[in-house]
């Protein structure tokens, strides 16, 4: 199990973390996401056999969020 936060541009709305939420949830391999409006960070607890943070990356990009920096623990 690893974990992996993202540093993304700011969020404009609470709708877009529901919407992150609900779709990085369902999501190959991830056990946990959490969504920090105000310091823009998506925290993600994954098992790195079923998926990578590089789907997730792409993922964030396509429900609109740029991603600036990760880091994965």
């Amino acid at each position: 199990m690893k974990n992996i936060t993202f540093q993304v541009d700011d969020f404009i709305c609470p709708s877009c973390v529901q919407k992150i939420e609900k779709v990085m949830s369902t999501q190959p391999g991830v056990n946990e996401v959490k969504v920090l409006f105000n310091a823009a960070k998506v925290k993600i607890k994954f098992d790195e056999t079923t998926g990578s943070p590089e789907e997730y990356e792409g993922i964030l990009t396509k429900l609109g969020s740029d991603v600036l920096s990760k880091k994965i623990s």
